[in-house]
C-alpha cells in the first residue's frame, strides 16, 4: 500500500478523481441549498426543479433536475414546456411540468390562458393563467441531474457516494499516518546522525588530547635527554 501511495501516477490520478468527486458533491449540495432556501423563487432569473412524476416520461424522467427560466408569458408558444403552480383538479399546491398544447386570449384581463398536458397523459390539465406560470423549461441540468438520480437510489447512493467517501477518507488517513511515520524516521535518522557526529567529535577531541599528551611527553623526554647530555658534558 505504501508503494502505491508513493507512486506519482497514482497520486495524480487520485488527486484528479478526488477533486472531481468533491466538486460534483459541492454542486449538488449547492442545488439542494438553493432549492430549499429560495423557496421556488428565481435566482438570477432561473429556478431548478426535481421531476417527481412520469407524466413527461420520454422528455424528462423522474428525478431529472430541470432548469427553468423566467419567461414573458406573452412570448410562450404551443410546444413549450412550462412549470406552473397547480390550483385546481387535484393539482392544488403542486408544481407541475407539462407541455403547452393550446393558447387562448383571456377576455377578462387581456392576458392569456394556457392548456397544458403531460406527454404521457391522456387528459389535459385545467386552464392555466399567466400568474400561475413560473417559467419555461430550458433543459436538463448536466452533472446535477445524474447525481440526483444516484442519490435518490439507495444502491446508487451506497456505491457512488458512501463507498467513495469511505475510500477517500481511508486513503487520506493512511497517507497521513504514512507521512507521520516517515517524519518520525527522518527525525530518528537526524538524531542518529547528530549522535554520530557528536561521537566522532568526541573521538577527535580524545585523539587530539592524546596527541597533545604524546607531544608533551616527547618534549619532556627531549628535555631530559638534553639535560642529561648537558650534565654529561660538564663532567
Amino acid at each position: 500500500m505504501e508503494k502505491i501511495l508513493d507512486n506519482k501516477i497514482f497520486k495524480i490520478i487520485f488527486g484528479i478523481v478526488k477533486a472531481v468527486f468533491f466538486i460534483t458533491i459541492c454542486l449538488y449540495l449547492a442545488f439542494i441549498i438553493i432549492q430549499n432556501v429560495s423557496g421556488n423563487r428565481s435566482v438570477f432569473g432561473y429556478r431548478m426543479f426535481d421531476i417527481a412524476s412520469s407524466s413527461m416520461s420520454g422528455v424528462y424522467e423522474v428525478h431529472d433536475v430541470i432548469l427553468v427560466k423566467d419567461f414573458d408569458t406573452n412570448k410562450l408558444k404551443v410546444g413549450d414546456d412550462i412549470v406552473y403552480n397547480g390550483e385546481r383538479a387535484g393539482l392544488d399546491g403542486k408544481l407541475v411540468t407539462h407541455r403547452i398544447i393550446a393558447i387562448e386570449n383571456n377576455e377578462k384581463d387581456g392576458g392569456r390562458v394556457f392548456t397544458t398536458k403531460g406527454v404521457k397523459n391522456d387528459i389535459e390539465d385545467p386552464a392555466i393563467y399567466d400568474d400561475q406560470v413560473l417559467g419555461k423549461v430550458v433543459g436538463i441540468v448536466p452533472v446535477i441531474s445524474p447525481v440526483n438520480h444516484i442519490v435518490k437510489s439507495q444502491l446508487g447512493f451506497f456505491l457512488c457516494v458512501f463507498c467513495p467517501i469511505v475510500i477517500i477518507i481511508s486513503l487520506e488517513v493512511f497517507a497521513t499516518l504514512n507521512e507521520m511515520k516517515e517524519e518520525k524516521l527522518e527525525i530518528a535518522n537526524e538524531k542518529e546522525t547528530d549522535n554520530n557526529k557528536e561521537e566522532k567529535e568526541e573521538e577527535t577531541e580524545i585523539l587530539e588530547m592524546e596527541e597533545e599528551k604524546e607531544e608533551d611527553n616527547s618534549d619532556d623526554i627531549e628535555l631530559k635527554v638534553d639535560k642529561f647530555l648537558i650534565e654529561d658534558s660538564n663532567d
